[in-house]
C-alpha cells in the first residue's frame, strides 16, 4: 500500500460535566486522566446508544471503535483493571438513569454523530503500539488482502500475522516465510487463557512496562490456550510481502479472534510453527502485541457512507 496511513485519532464527544480534549492518540503516554475520561464518555454513549438507538449502524461501529481505542490507552496509562471496571459501571449507570428523549442526551448524540462523520469514510489506519503497529485497511475490492496486520521478524524468519480476505471477510491468518526452505506442517495461536486468569501477566521485573520484551508479557504454559490452525496452505502473492516470492499462510478459528480481542493491549500472543525434523519436531515462536487489536477490529466493521 502507498497511500499514506492516519495515525489513529477520533474526536471526543462533550456531555454536562465532562471537561474532555477534543481528541486523543492512542499511544503508550496518554495521560491517565484524560484517557479515563475519554473511555467513560465514549462507554456512556454506547450504553446509551445499546437503550435509545441513537445512531446509524456506521456510526455506532464507529463509536464501538473509538471505545476500544480508549479502553486501550487506559490501560496503557496504568490504570488497573479493577478501576476500569468501576470507570464502565458508573458510566453505564449514567446512560441508564438518562431519559432517551433528555436535551442534554440527544446533544452529545448529536457532536458524536458529527465528530464521527469524517472518522468513518477513513479507508486506513495506523495503530501505533509499543514494539509494533497494526495497519487496518477497510478499503472496497475484491481482490483478498491484508484487512488488519502487524509485520513481525522472528529470527531470520518473517511473518505478518491478522485480518485478512476479500471485502467483508476477515479471516485471522498467519503469513510466515523460512529463508532455510523448511516447511511447517502445522501452526497454533498461544495466548493467555482468560478462564484460569484474573488479568494480564506482565513480568515486568521493576522496568517500565512500555518497554518489556514481548516474551514477558504471555503468561506460563499453565495460564495458557492454544488454537490450532485449521487450515494450511501456500501463501498467495496477494498476502505476502512484496519482497518475498514464497510462505505458508494458516488460518485459526474465528473465536481466536475474538479471545484475541478481549485481551490487556500491553500483552502479547504466539504463533508456533511445528517442524518434522530427523530428531521428532521443531518449533519456532513468533510475538505478536495485542495493542489495539480489538480498536483495528472494530475500525474493519465501520461502513463507509
Amino acid at each position: 500500500m502507498t497511500r499514506p496511513r492516519r495515525t489513529a485519532q477520533l474526536a471526543g464527544c462533550g456531555w454536562v460535566g465532562l471537561t474532555l480534549a477534543a481528541t486523543i492518540v492512542a499511544a503508550p503516554g496518554v495521560a491517565t486522566a484524560g484517557a479515563v475520561d475519554l473511555f467513560y464518555e465514549r462507554t456512556v454513549m454506547t450504553a446509551a446508544d445499546s437503550r435509545c438507538s441513537l445512531f446509524d449502524a456506521p456510526t455506532g461501529a464507529a463509536l464501538a471503535a473509538g471505545q476500544a481505542q480508549a479502553r486501550g490507552a487506559v490501560l496503557r496509562a496504568g490504570t488497573d483493571q479493577a478501576t476500569l471496571r468501576a470507570v464502565e459501571s458508573r458510566a453505564r449507570q449514567k446512560a441508564a438513569l438518562t431519559p432517551c428523549d433528555s436535551e442534554d442526551l440527544n446533544l452529545a448524540a448529536a457532536r458524536v454523530r458529527q465528530a464521527f462523520e469524517g472518522y468513518a469514510q477513513l479507508s486506513r489506519m495506523s495503530y501505533p503500539g509499543d514494539h509494533a503497529p497494526w495497519l487496518a485497511d477497510r478499503a472496497s475490492g475484491e481482490a483478498a488482502r491484508w484487512r488488519l496486520q502487524q509485520p513481525v521478524s522472528f529470527g531470520w524468519n518473517r511473518m505478518v500475522f491478522g485480518l485478512a480476505g476479500r471485502d467483508g471477510a476477515n479471516a485471522l491468518m498467519a503469513v510466515a516465510s523460512f529463508p532455510d526452505g523448511q516447511e511447517p506442517y502445522a501452526a497454533r495461536l498461544l495466548m493467555r487463557d482468560a478462564g484460569l486468569t484474573l488479568g494480564p501477566y506482565l513480568d515486568h521485573r521493576g522496568e517500565a512496562i512500555g518497554r518489556l520484551p514481548l516474551a514477558r508479557r504471555l503468561p506460563p504454559a499453565t495460564a495458557q490456550t492454544a488454537y490450532a490452525a485449521e487450515a494450511r496452505s501456500s501463501a498467495g502473492r496477494d498476502l505476502l510481502p512484496k519482497d518475498l516470492k514464497s510462505g505458508w499462510a494458516f488460518r485459526f478459528p474465528a473465536k481466536a479472534a475474538a479471545a484475541l480481542a478481549a485481551l490487556d493491549p500491553r500483552e502479547a500472543v504466539a504463533v508456533e510453527f511445528l517442524f518434522a525434523d530427523g530428531q521428532g519436531e521443531s518449533v519456532r515462536r513468533a510475538y505478536v502485541e495485542v495493542g489495539d487489536f480489538a480498536a483495528g477490529r472494530a475500525f474493519l466493521q465501520v461502513a463507509a457512507r
